[in-house]
């Protein structure tokens, strides 16, 4: 159901696109249209979250005919996909570092929803641009500053609200990370009410900001209503902490694509013929795959150096990676 909601999702965003699928459901085939944009709202399938379908779109918006608005409504954090915050505080920086930047583009949260049944709502902007600008993702600078958010909701007499249980995640988190940097905010983002959605569950999204405009994130979430064990917030605030500092250790001495690896990997690839490099910490097997599919697109293969600690004085294992873009331009930009 998830699949066919974000092909109905493609096909709005789109101008002249031919899908079919098989009465089975096990074929399907695509004939992409041209990125049209404009304001759109979409439903979103409970099985995954916003997030899986924000990652798309913000790889095609940019390159649209018109500006993109889109509302999204559903899961905005669950277990599985990149939460919303973490996509408003990691995404957006990176798309301003390839020079898409400007008050149209944010990602605003209007109501929050957990699994199973959602009840969340999205506001995706973002501005068009005709071409990128290279980048140099090599230096990220020190850790400054820390910030946070985190989200409870809970039924109690029918009624969301539980304020203490953010407090409990916050100072758990805090009691970790202020042994690491003393200027950390974690914002309480307590909504009631209909803005709060349709099912109970907490969690938490931290972001390290460097010197440089570096941003590195970590969250978790609770367990959906009627899976899996209790977790207690104490201890969803001190891992999450934890995930934190473990991303700082892997980024430490090269700027690295931890978060929306292919993301970035896709921008560098399509930008105006120039060198670019970047480093990234986890080559995983989806982040390998997704490099066989930018070889079969577009004929372009990325020189992969790996990098040890000894080699970098600091930090984890990481392999850098340089190409040079295919000088894609948005030919559906309107010229005025």
């Amino acid at each position: 159901d998830f699949e066919a909601s974000f092909i109905r999702l493609i096909d709005k965003v789109t101008n002249g696109s031919r899908i079919e699928i098989n009465q089975t459901g096990t074929s399907l085939y695509y004939q992409p249209g041209l990125l049209h944009g404009g304001s759109l709202e979409h439903d979103c399938s409970p099985s995954r979250s916003i997030g899986y379908y924000l990652e798309s779109l913000l790889c095609l918006a940019p390159f649209m005919k018109h500006p993109l608005k889109i509302t999204l409504r559903g899961v905005t954090n669950d277990q599985v996909d990149p939460s919303v915050d973490v996509l408003k505080a990691t995404a957006l920086s990176l798309l301003k570092k390839f020079g898409i930047d400007g008050e149209n583009l944010e990602i605003k949260i209007n109501r929050r929803g957990m699994p199973p049944k959602g009840g969340g709502e999205v506001m995706f902007a973002c501005p068009v641009r005709k071409v990128l600008q290279p980048v140099q993702f090599t230096d990220p600078g020190k850790i400054k500053r820390i910030r946070g958010t985190a989200y409870p909701f809970f039924f109690f007499f029918l009624n969301k609200v539980s304020p203490q249980m953010a407090n409990r995640m916050v100072e758990s988190a805090r009691s970790i990370l202020n042994k690491f940097l003393p200027d950390i905010y974690i914002y309480t983002d307590h909504m009631k009410g209909v803005s709060s959605g349709k099912s109970p569950g907490f969690g938490m999204c931290l972001t390290a900001e460097t010197i440089n405009g570096t941003i590195l994130s970590a969250e978790l979430a609770s367990n959906p209503q009627g899976q899996g064990a209790a977790v207690l917030p104490e201890e969803l605030g001190q891992n999450c902490a934890k995930l934190l500092l473990e991303e700082i250790y892997r980024v430490s001495g090269q700027y690295v694509l931890t978060q929306l690896a292919s993301h970035g990997l896709l921008l560098l690839l399509i930008i105006w013929r120039d060198n670019s490099q970047c480093s990234e910490t986890r080559m995983g097997r989806y982040e390998i795959e997704f490099l066989r599919h930018l070889r079969s697109f577009f004929h372009i293969t990325f020189k992969i150096e790996t990098k040890t600690p000894e080699e970098e004085h600091m930090g984890g294992e990481k392999v850098l990676m340089t190409c040079v873009g295919i000088g894609f331009s948005n030919l559906s930009k309107t010229i005025r």
